[in-house]
């Protein structure tokens, strides 16, 4: 299957990860918002040493989530519900 040439050129120029500063300007947040969220373990982000960056792929699951439900999307209820999964899997012995 061919693809066409803007629909490559796009899928290689997005990026696999965002920094917190592209994140809050695609968010029109603060930055500090978006670094209280991460540290509150409410919002997908990976550090490298000291630095996070967020996967793209979080940022379109949170909009696809949103566009589907037409609801208000709460990533600290979706982070607080992935920390009790894991919790109930580390008591019972599974994995999450």
């Amino acid at each position: 299957m061919q693809t066409t040439s803007s629909t490559a050129n796009a899928a290689e120029e997005r990026p696999s990860f965002y920094t917190v500063a592209e994140v809050a300007r695609l968010l029109r947040v603060n930055r500090a918002t978006i670094y209280r969220a991460i540290a509150a373990d409410a919002f997908p982000a990976v550090r490298v040493r000291g630095r996070y960056v967020i996967p793209a792929v979080a940022l379109d699951q949170l909009a696809a989530e949103a566009a589907v439900s037409g609801a208000v999307v709460d990533v600290a209820a979706i982070a607080a519900a992935r920390r009790i999964s894991r919790e109930v899997a580390r008591m019972i012995g599974g994995r999450p």
